[in-house]
């Protein structure tokens, strides 16, 4: 079997800093993969090679079988992305804002309109479409940024701290979708996050970074025997980086974005 995601000695640095360093993974096609870690990792670094967004040596990662390094435009076309940063524009509709990825994603002309209601359908947003973004909830710009990845049909869906800043009643309406989704399409999902209840509950396997390595990996269930009885993956993350706060100048950097984001999402 093709690998979704295959990831062989990933390595990458920012001047003297490496902040990914000798990554091995494989991620199997239709599930759910979690990549944890604290802020500083190398998580969103990773995702940024996968997605293209960084530059990747030749062979270091494959999608679906196409090396990154050399088929850039057909990997992208591949992958359905919502960042950590918002991407909706508030000054559109819910609606205008979907079109648009449509188009930069050549949805062909024909099908455009009938894919773009078909997405806020799907995210539960299509009786607020036609209503500005800036007047949405933290809830409903997730939802929105969800059906901006997903109009593209894409076969790689990856989510960097989807419910960041979300209350707990949008984190669940957030994931309800995405697992909707993932059910119906077998779509491959790689996503990050900050809440280990989150990850427990819907990821099949998790990796944990720590210092731009992959320390530990399997189901969260393997994870936590691993560790002990009554273990849970809290547990597991704190063992694995020792409860150690990045210090470092990019691990400030990736804590104020975040927090930056908390606050638009209110």
């Amino acid at each position: 079997m093709t690998a979704a995601i295959r990831c062989v000695d990933l390595k990458h640095s920012f001047g003297d800093k490496k902040t990914v360093d000798g990554v091995d993974l494989e991620i199997v096609p239709g599930e759910v993969f979690g990549l944890l870690g604290p802020n500083g990792a190398g998580k969103t670094t990773t995702i940024r090679m996968i997605t293209t967004l960084l530059p990747t040596p030749p062979e270091a990662i494959t999608v679906f079988g196409l090396d990154v390094a050399r088929k850039k435009m057909a990997v992208r076309r591949l992958i359905g992305y919502v960042p950590q940063q918002l991407s909706a524009d508030g000054t559109l509709t819910g609606r205008e804002n979907v079109s648009l990825f449509a188009r930069l994603f050549d949805v062909p002309r024909a099908r455009r309109r009938e894919q773009v209601t078909t997405v806020l359908e799907i995210v539960g947003l299509l009786d607020d479409a036609d209503r500005p973004v800036g007047g949405y909830s933290g809830g409903m710009i997730r939802r929105l940024e969800l059906a901006q990845a997903l109009v593209s049909a894409p076969r790689l869906l990856i989510l960097d701290e989807p419910t960041i800043g979300l209350d707990p009643v949008a984190r669940s309406t957030v994931w309800e979708r995405i697992t909707q989704i993932r059910e119906e399409t077998g779509m491959t999902v790689l996503v990050t996050t900050h809440y280990m209840d989150e990850a427990e509950q819907f990821c099949d396997r998790v990796a944990l970074m720590h210092q731009g390595r992959i320390r530990a990996l399997g189901t969260p269930a393997e994870l936590e025997a691993e560790l002990g009885p009554e273990s849970t993956l809290d547990d597991v993350f704190r063992s694995v980086t020792g409860n150690q706060l990045e210090s470092d100048q990019g691990g400030i950097r990736n804590v104020r974005a975040t927090r930056r984001t908390a606050r638009r999402l209110g």
